[in-house]
């Protein structure tokens, strides 16, 4: 599955960073998600004092003037379809079968997101183990 996104088989390194600017409403999307790093993960939370991987990435938005749908497998469908080579600020980035996790894509290899129970919203590096459960990225603006 990886092969199709452009990354190989093995776990991706990170693509040299465009030089682009993300849209207006994916860069305040960004900031958004980041000032929430350090709250809790809570499943089914949509925030503001704590949240889930896919309801922090609406939420996000939502404050940006855009409204994107709550869960991961419905926000997978919105959008258009990302390469790993490809992605700008803003791009929500998923991971696992289904797919079951959602971040958004931060710049630098890095994404912003919810890990799971008992941790806090933080921002992390995409190569490596999550790297290696990419399934899939969408630009929602």
């Amino acid at each position: 599955m990886l092969a199709a996104f452009g990354i190989g088989s093995a776990a991706p390194a990170v693509a040299e960073e465009r030089v682009q600017q993300a849209s207006s409403v994916a860069g305040k999307a960004v900031q958004h998600a980041k000032s929430q790093v350090g709250k809790p993960y809570r499943y089914g939370a949509e925030g503001p004092g704590a949240f889930d991987c896919s309801g922090l990435v609406q939420y996000a938005y939502k404050k940006a003037g855009k409204n994107i749908s709550r869960t991961t497998y419905t926000q997978f469908d919105q959008g258009r379809s990302v390469s790993w080579s490809n992605l700008e600020p803003g791009d929500l980035v998923f991971f696992y079968s289904g797919p079951s996790h959602v971040g958004m894509y931060v710049g630098k290899g890095r994404m912003v997101h919810a890990p799971s129970s008992g941790k806090k919203i933080q921002t992390t590096r995409m190569a490596g183990y999550y790297g290696r459960h990419f399934a899939g990225a969408r630009r929602v603006a």
